[in-house]
């Protein structure tokens, strides 16, 4: 459902998922047509952009590992469940920090300083001659790819919760694009280039995906819209007040601040724990599966440069589970049950590749898993961004269940430690996403019932003097606020 609850339940609510579209004469809904294609031309593009640089950039490591750095550094399997983990720790520990900056730093200048940093230190890796100095490497490129991590939180500043999971899908599927691409491209540089003029393939996959983002970067600074109150290339006066009604359709406000004492107060909410271990649950799997799916790939008998262009048809997969997740989510409004269905659909993979010796039934699985996985991430970030309103609530409770999911996603890479089957790794991934669809099918009865709460209250004194402190002010307990579920 919407962000309203049935009209029986609640007589007289603030209806959170409608835009000046409904009700609104034909003139006017074609004005909001218009102004949300004229956004979504502006800012998706873009967007998209940032995440498969970012993308490419988090798991070209697996790409090098089968293209010879392995045997180079001299890695065994613990060193390089220890090095593809190292990435998380500057992620997670900036997470935070990223999200409650965003607004007051603006999202241009954060997202390209990002781009820049991890870019340099990108094609510095080409240089690292042991673990040591590449796990520093990747200790800088997970700090600085935590500042883009509010894709989310900068979409809620744009649109509506009606259309919020499709935009998210967009540029989130670009993370199944970037791994395909990356196979792709490690498949032809290996093939084509391994040794040419003294650099091995890993070379040049670090050097090239390094020297995109820097590039591009600029591109980013100066294109990318920072909030719609301060938009000032792209809409003429009219369409931008349709822009910033459709902005506070979402409950943001152009005054928004950050406001410390609410920073914390969101670990008291049980539904953000909740959320923090659905987030978690999937974060493991896609973790470990962005890290190792060349590798298992290769333990179904093919060649290493057969395994780089497989992992295309896998990540094809994920990126079909996004939109189609999405697109149900923002027609149904129902979260929490895509969320277990998703799930359901991953354990189905997961159990073939534990039980099943045909190779190719296994490779249907993992296809399975990332179309049944990815969208999980999605749908609870969307969820965080809907069910959590004023921006110090929406952003620190984004970046605090980020932390929660990076520092489980940590352990991933050390369960998948016994190749080329990596049984121990899948199991707990069927454990990790079981969890996820359970918490999830909790999550929806909770708020449900904190619905049917809320409305009983509506006219009480309490709610009545609630109503005199503003959604920044006091977010998720605010008597007119009503969760999605």
């Amino acid at each position: 459902m919407s962000q309203t609850i049935e009209a029986e339940e609640s007589p007289k609510v603030l209806d959170q998922s409608s835009t000046s579209e409904q009700g609104s004469s034909a003139s006017d809904r074609k004005k909001e047509r218009r102004v949300r294609w004229k956004t979504d031309l502006i800012i998706l593009p873009l967007l998209v952009s940032i995440h498969f640089l970012a993308q490419m950039g988090r798991s070209d490591l697996a790409n090098a590992k089968v293209a010879g750095m392995e045997e180079d550094l001299h890695l065994t399997p613990s060193m390089y469940s220890l090095t593809a983990s190292i990435f998380l720790v500057g992620y997670l520990v900036f997470q935070l920090p990223a999200m409650l900056l965003m607004r007051k730093v603006g999202p241009p200048v954060e997202f390209a300083c990002a781009m820049i940093v991890w870019g340099v230190v990108t094609v510095c890796t080409m240089k690292a001659t042991n673990q040591a100095q590449l796990m520093v490497c990747r200790t800088l490129i997970g700090a600085s790819e935590a500042f883009i991590q509010g894709a989310v939180l900068y979409l809620s500043f744009w649109y509506p919760y009606t259309e919020l999971a499709t935009r998210g899908a967009i540029f989130y599927s670009s993370v199944a694009l970037a791994g395909s691409f990356n196979g792709l491209l490690a498949y032809l540089i290996e093939g084509n280039l391994d040794g040419a003029n003294g650099w091995a393939a890993y070379f040049r996959i670090f050097f090239i995906e390094g020297l995109v983002p820097m590039v591009w970067a600029f591109v980013i600074l100066i294109l990318l819209p920072s909030t719609p109150e301060t938009v000032k290339w792209y809409f003429k006066a009219e369409e931008k007040e349709i822009v910033i009604r459709r902005s506070r359709a979402a409950h943001n406000t152009g005054e928004s601040k950050i406001i410390p004492r609410l920073i914390f107060k969101v670990l008291t909410q049980p539904q953000f724990w909740m959320v923090a271990l659905i987030d978690s649950g999937s974060h493991f799997c896609t973790t470990s599966f962005s890290n190792f799916v060349p590798d298992i790939i290769k333990g179904l008998g093919f060649e290493s440069i057969q395994a780089q262009l497989m992992t295309v048809i896998v990540y094809a997969s994920a990126f079909v589970g996004i939109i189609i997740a999405a697109r149900i989510a923002d027609k149904t409004q129902k979260r929490g049950i895509l969320i277990s269905i998703c799930a359901s659909y991953a354990v189905v993979g997961y159990i073939l590749l534990l039980t099943v010796t045909n190779n190719t039934i296994r490779l249907v699985g993992t296809c399975i898993v990332a179309a049944g996985v990815y969208p999980i991430t999605l749908l609870s970030l969307v969820w965080v961004a809907t069910n959590n309103v004023g921006y110090t609530y929406r952003a620190s409770t984004a970046g605090l269940i980020n932390v929660f999911a990076q520092l489980v996603a940590i352990s991933s890479n050390f369960a998948y430690s016994d190749p080329p089957y990596y049984q121990q790794g899948l199991a707990i991934s069927l454990a990790m996403v079981s969890m996820s669809g359970l918490v999830a099918g909790l999550q929806w009865l909770y708020l449900r019932r904190m619905n049917r709460k809320k409305a009983e209250q509506q006219y009480s004194a309490e709610a009545n003097n609630k109503r005199s402190l503003s959604i920044d002010e006091i977010g998720n307990a605010h008597p007119d606020f009503f969760f999605s579920y």
